[in-house]
């Protein structure tokens, strides 16, 4: 008997709570153990799921790894869709920034995972970064070039620009045991993701001459 198109739109919302269920729960997993470390079955626990589900959703470890690697670097992109030659500069940067600084609280674990593939070579993501990455970083850049050019914000690197927001940003999901250790936190709290995300907001706009 063929399905009705309520019977495809469920089984599709089904899909995809499953499929972001794994992923988050292999980011977790992912983060803790390395990709070496890392088992289909560590990772069907976290989700709280049969392993054959993974099997079904991702074929091997690997396509998982992948998929959560692709998912970070998309939800990184998506903001900078913000960055357009007629925003204000001042208002798009903030966002901007205020956006990634949020993921860096909300989902640590994936900063985690990409930052580990990277120190080990970027051997599975390395293509989407030359490719995907490239392309959106060019293309922003030249936003970036744009205000400059029209006297919209001081001159500065435009690339490099985006490489000192990643930086100030991901360290505090990279490395939060080092800002814990000299806050004396135990867990960062969401005043202390506030501080952060103010200070970096002002630090970058001020150096962009956006800020007083």
């Amino acid at each position: 008997m063929p399905r009705s198109p309520d019977d495809e739109a469920r089984k599709g919302l089904i899909r995809q709570a499953n499929e972001a269920r794994i992923l988050g729960a292999g980011e977790k997993v992912f983060a803790r153990a390395g990709f070496n470390g890392a088992t289909m079955a560590a990772i069907a626990d976290e989700a709280d799921l049969p392993k054959a589900n993974l099997h079904y959703y991702f074929g091997s470890k690997l396509d998982l790894y992948r998929a959560v690697l692709a998912r970070t670097l998309h939800d990184w992109l998506v903001p900078m869709d913000g960055l357009t030659p007629e925003a204000d500069p001042a208002t798009a940067l903030a966002a901007y920034i205020r956006a990634k600084m949020a993921m860096s609280a909300e989902r640590p674990d994936a900063s985690r995972v990409f930052a580990n593939e990277l120190l080990h070579g970027a051997a599975v993501v390395g293509e989407l970064m030359r490719s995907e990455l490239r392309t959106m970083v060019r293309k922003k850049a030249a936003v970036v070039d744009g205000w400059i050019t029209a006297g919209k914000m001081a001159p500065v690197d435009s690339t490099h620009l985006f490489f000192t927001v990643w930086a100030a940003t991901q360290t505090y999901a990279d490395f939060d045991v080092q800002v814990r250790a000299v806050l004396g936190r135990d867990e960062l709290t969401p005043r202390d993701h506030q501080r952060a995300t103010e200070h970096v907001v002002g630090l970058v706009l001020r150096g962009c001459g956006l800020a007083a």
